[in-house]
């Protein structure tokens, strides 16, 4: 059992930048492929970024390429998520997931923090 535990959510004004990060406990997820999602209101849960468990791959959805920037600590069991030049647009809840290499969905999946980009 994983738990995921996200922080560093907040109010940002627009050009701004936040840094969440993503705690593990239960079990180390070096073998972990990572990802982050948000939830707008209204809207369905998007994909953002994901990162392979050696950090040697990265994908981003087109709408935060440039802006966002995913990395992980395996010896500290954390992911993180710097997200740089925030728009209104980015306003949502963040979730990070955690995928075992063994499965093609993600299983586990933090409680979210909220994040909110004022114009």
């Amino acid at each position: 059992q994983v738990q995921l535990v996200e922080s560093g959510g907040g109010l940002v004004q627009a050009g701004g930048s936040l840094r969440l990060s993503c705690a593990a406990s239960g079990r180390t997820f070096s073998g972990y492929e990572l990802g982050w999602f948000r939830q707008a209101p209204g809207k369905e849960r998007e994909f953002v970024t994901s990162i392979t468990w050696n950090g040697g791959t990265t994908n981003y959805a087109g709408s935060v390429k440039g802006r966002f920037t995913i990395s992980r600590d395996n010896a500290k069991n954390t992911v993180y998520l710097q997200m740089n030049s925030l728009e209104p647009e980015d306003t949502a809840v963040y979730y990070c997931a955690a995928r075992p290499v063994t499965l093609t969905k993600y299983y586990y999946w933090g409680q979210g923090t909220q994040v909110t980009v004022s114009s």
